[in-house]
């Protein structure tokens, strides 16, 4: 008996495949627990910002290929594996979006309402982490390649990031580690937080052959895998270390 599968089918019969090899990424430690303790009974909730949105679209690659598009693809298969793996998320857009107040009139104006709102949405979540999902670009760089994970400067934020670029390194960087950074204060959303945040650059829109992996529906959730790996595991550097106590 042969079945014929449609183009389309294959494709997603593949993708569910992948959905579940990359689950199995992030719980390859059976005793992964959540990064931060719960605090006065109050749960844990994972912002996770998917970067820019609507009609501004963020870097964009040589060919015109936009980050905001792609972040959002990530910050969907982050929630998915977070929650399968018990967590609480919370996304600042689920489309393609400008999550700013309405009747404004210039670009800049919605730009700075649309920080000013993501901030707020961050602030207003009680016991919130932050993890915003970005793509770089360094146009006088084309080479430049790989993830990197910034941190702010709210308790606990560098241990996490430390752990994400640890499961970042060896799921996408191969041979081409990466330290994290802590993030400038030219960033709006993660100076203006209070809650511990992570910014994840997921590759560089300026290097072509990064571009198209970017693209990737497997690419984005082996990345996904590793980010949220990278969360749950740093549960176990709390219990060593005590630095997310």
């Amino acid at each position: 008996m042969f079945i014929l599968l449609r183009k389309r089918d294959l494709v997603l019969s593949c993708l569910f495949c992948c959905f579940f090899f990359g689950l199995a990424a992030v719980l390859w430690r059976g005793n992964a627990i959540p990064a931060f303790r719960v605090r006065d009974e109050v749960p844990i909730t994972v912002v996770i910002d998917a970067g820019h949105g609507g009609e501004d679209g963020g870097a964009v690659s040589p060919g015109g290929v936009a980050e905001s598009q792609i972040n959002l693809a990530v910050s969907l298969r982050v929630s998915e594996l977070l929650r399968f793996a018990g967590q609480r998320t919370r996304l600042t857009r689920s489309g393609d979006v400008t999550i700013c107040d309405e009747n404004l009139e210039t670009v800049r104006q919605r730009k700075t309402s649309d920080l000013k709102n993501r901030v707020k949405l961050v602030e207003e979540t009680e016991n919130a982490i932050l993890l915003s999902i970005h793509q770089n670009s360094l146009p006088s760089s084309p080479v430049t390649h790989g993830a990197q994970v910034f941190w702010n400067r709210q308790e606990g934020a560098e241990a996490l990031a430390s752990s994400i670029q640890d499961t970042l390194n060896t799921a996408v960087n191969t041979g081409n580690g990466k330290h994290p950074r802590q993030i400038p204060d030219s960033i709006y959303l993660m100076k203006h937080i209070t809650a511990p945040g992570v910014l994840v650059e997921c590759g560089f829109l300026s290097n072509g052959p990064e571009t198209e992996r970017l693209q990737s529906p497997a690419y984005q959730l082996r990345l996904a895998a590793a980010i949220t790996a990278g969360y749950l595991n740093a549960g176990e550097m709390e219990n060593e270390s005590g630095e997310l106590e």
